[in-house]
């Protein structure tokens, strides 16, 4: 590759703040997916994650998209995404990171991803990281003037309130909030120039289980459930923001709680590992441990959460506190808000 911006690159990231910003920033919507800045010298395609591994393998569509849709020589930031019936699907996209490379190419046949780039950090000889934001812009709608699905130019504006229309309804399509990039500003890798305006709320969850910290014996994460309509208590994820001191005082905290000496418990037994809070290791960290301690379902804990992915918390939840005040019954699906389902492709045309 010979190209004025090379892998590995660092995306540029973001901080939250509590609401839509005003003043000289480009909006855009804020994706959920794989991020994932493509580099493009002629056939030579490298898809680059945020964490630097390369996702090329796992996307031989977007790597063929690329090839018929984006300038030959090219460096552009964007998310990799899976539109499913009920808007953008993070499960699904989730599936594609495997180790045989016959089921990528089946996955990629029948559950396909498409790419929506938001920036361009080179073109041509050119590095374009220190042009400012809104130049950017420009020169990334100029190059995909002619562009097709499955690559998508995101919606922008300057405009805080279509920004701020933006927040509320495209959350229907499975977005999960409002990015604000300053117009003046360059392109700055791994640093948290741009600000994110998320969606926050609040439910009550029943703790089932909870597992260890990679550090020692102090808690490393509550690991969170609800019950659906038949009563069954489902894993809906986890609580990991403690301190080490509050991680020790946890411990003790959860001691009662014990499965006793040939307890039952709801995610033991016979239920399948897409059920359970072990399972299957994470797609990302293969030597993670996900074992599990089960505990006597009826602590209730309140945790803050921005929006759900089909049945479960799409990112960690935060810890607020115990609920004494509340049974485990008490915990359902019916207590969480449902944004208005919006459609994805109205999203991709705004």
């Amino acid at each position: 590759m010979d190209l004025p911006v090379l892998p590995p690159v660092k995306p540029m990231l973001a901080k939250s703040v509590a609401e839509v910003p005003t003043g000289e920033f480009l909006y855009e919507p804020k994706w959920d997916g794989f991020r994932c800045i493509v580099f493009r010298d002629g056939d030579d395609v490298e898809l680059g994650s945020r964490n630097e591994r390369p996702l090329t393998r796992y996307f031989p569509e977007v790597v063929e998209a690329v090839r018929a849709q984006l300038p030959d020589r090219c460096v552009v930031d964007g998310e990799i995404v899976i539109a499913g019936a009920r808007g953008l699907d993070f499960e699904a996209l989730l599936q594609r990171v495997h180790p045989a490379d016959s089921r990528v190419r089946m996955l990629a046949a029948t559950t396909p991803a498409s790419f929506v780039a938001f920036d361009l950090l080179a073109l041509e000889q050119d590095s374009l990281l220190a042009r400012p934001q809104g130049e950017r812009r420009q020169l990334l709608e100029q190059a995909l003037a002619t562009s097709a699905p499955p690559v998508h130019l995101t919606p922008a504006t300057t405009d805080p309130a279509l920004a701020r229309q933006w927040f509320t309804v495209f959350e229907g399509a499975g977005l999960d909030g409002v990015i604000a990039k300053p117009l003046s500003g360059g392109y700055s890798p791994d640093k948290r120039t741009m600000l994110k305006v998320k969606h926050a709320r609040t439910a009550d969850c029943v703790v089932g289980a909870f597992r260890w910290h990679k550090s020692g014996p102090v808690v490393g994460s509550l690991v969170l459930g609800l019950h659906d309509e038949a009563g069954a208590l489902q894993h809906v994820g986890v609580a990991a923001s403690f301190s080490m001191a509050r991680r020790a005082e946890l411990v003790e905290e959860l001691r009662p709680y014990l499965l006793g000496e040939g307890g039952g418990h709801p995610w033991l037994g016979e239920l399948g590992s897409e059920r359970r809070p072990g399972g299957e290791p994470s797609r990302w960290n293969r030597d993670k441990d996900m074992a599990f301690v089960p505990l006597r379902p009826e602590l209730v804990v309140e945790v803050a959460y921005d929006h759900m992915e089909g049945a479960r918390f799409r990112h960690t939840a935060q810890f607020r506190h115990f609920r004494p005040d509340r049974t485990p019954e008490s915990c359902t699906y019916a207590q969480l808000e449902r944004p208005v389902r919006f459609d994805l492709g109205e999203v991709l045309g705004a």
